[in-house]
């Protein structure tokens, strides 16, 4: 056994995010790109170094690949120590047999193991497919001066928005009394964020008990945190209080790209206090020409920029030639747009061409229909022909 730790966090990085399409095809979900030059688990795992964790462990399941190489030895976040550090947790056959993960509560339960090794007082939950910046050292102190069993982060919502969250209800010490998955008259505001501290002793028990139910969904929300309630556990909610933003739908991915762009909204990526660190290749620095028109932008190195940008997020090594017009768009790495083109409105993935005078998407006041207006999102290594119209709401990609 390696030394005793307080805190392990285990990443929930598994999920296939269907919602999003062409994009996680071939990628999970946590590895999408996102805000010119991260990808989406860089959030969480910054979270912890600059919160005082150093042992991960993320869980991967739908397509690793990418996600794998990417965090590596954990080097870029300062996770390649000798004791803990980071490691990737795939499925794995035992003797008497396995499959895949069947839900969050079996995913943490084929690695008590993992977690075993180092000991800890408290386990933190955390997914992998939410932006935000959050000390989570200060939610395990909040954990532990309430003696609590089971903490759960939560965010107030609009209550027009609480249908599709998972519901606490809590009594005036913000101890839950209920918790309603997506109910459709709410009592309460207070959303579920997926992240959880639990005391190690008390979830191996109920995770060893949720196992052995064959009618369990093998599950935090559903059965972890109801059957804890039931027993009369101390469940507290942690309230948090700034940006949060679940990217799992093409809208909410392209949401939180512009929200970069809008000073308003306290996503700060360059805050020196709380950085966000990423794996990033070497680019040379990006060149914006003398006739290039670039207003309210984000571009990355590597970029050359030839044509107009207008709110836009260009990703390292994007392109877009002279005459191009690209606007309220995310246009992520190595992508292209060449000269003529328009792109609104639209999510251009990785490597995509989208040719000469071919025109992406469209703006929602000029559409006739606002029920068949959206994001358009053409996919990885996408060629869209020149001269072509791509209609709002569509999704091209290779296969």
């Amino acid at each position: 056994m390696t030394k005793k730790t307080d805190c392990v966090a285990m990443l929930l990085a598994g999920g296939q995010g269907s919602r999003l399409g062409v994009l996680t095809k071939n990628v999970a979900k946590p590895a999408i790109p996102f805000g010119g030059k991260y990808r989406i688990i860089d959030f969480p795992l910054s979270n912890c170094v600059n919160s005082g964790i150093d042992t991960v462990g993320v869980l991967t399941q739908y397509q690793p690949l990418v996600l794998n190489d990417y965090i590596g030895s954990g080097q870029p976040w300062d996770l390649d120590r000798m004791n803990g550090g980071v490691h990737i947790l795939p499925p794995y056959q035992q003797i008497k047999g396995t499959d895949w993960y069947k839900g969050t509560a079996n995913a943490i339960y084929q690695n008590i193991s993992f977690i075993e090794r180092y000991n800890p007082e408290y386990v933190l939950i955390l997914s992998g497919d939410h932006i935000y910046k959050m000390d989570y050292a200060e939610m395990i102190e909040y954990h532990a001066n309430h003696n609590a069993d089971c903490t759960i982060a939560v965010l107030e919502v609009p209550f027009e928005e609480a249908p599709r969250f998972g519901i606490m209800n809590t009594n005036d010490d913000n101890s839950v009394y209920e918790f309603e998955e997506k109910p459709p008259h709410p009592k309460s505001n207070k959303a579920s964020m997926g992240i959880y501290v639990f005391n190690w002793l008390q979830l191996k028990k109920y995770l060893i008990e949720d196992e052995q139910n064959p009618e369990s969904d093998n599950d935090f929300g559903k059965n972890i945190i109801p059957a804890m309630l039931k027993d009369q556990k101390r469940l507290f909610a942690y309230p948090f209080e700034g940006y949060w933003k679940d990217v799992g739908t093409i809208d909410s991915l392209w949401d939180a790209n512009m929200d970069i762009l809008n000073p308003k909204i306290p996503l700060e990526l360059d805050d020196p206090t709380w950085k966000i660190y990423a794996r990033t290749q070497a680019y040379p620095p990006h060149f914006v020409t003398r006739d290039a028109t670039v207003q309210n932008s984000l571009i990355s190195e590597g970029c050359f920029v030839a044509g107009k940008l207008l709110d836009a997020v260009l990703f390292s090594g994007a392109t877009v030639e002279k005459g191009a017009v690209v606007r309220d768009s995310v246009i992520m790495p190595g992508a292209k747009i060449e000269a003529g083109a328009v792109v609104q409105y639209a999510i251009v993935a990785e490597n995509a061409i989208v040719k000469k005078n071919a025109v992406i998407g469209g703006r929602p006041e000029e559409s006739e229909d606002l029920e068949s207006w959206g994001i358009v999102t053409i996919g990885p290594d996408y060629i869209v022909g020149e001269g072509e119209i791509v209609p709002p709401k569509a999704m091209l990609g290779n296969g």
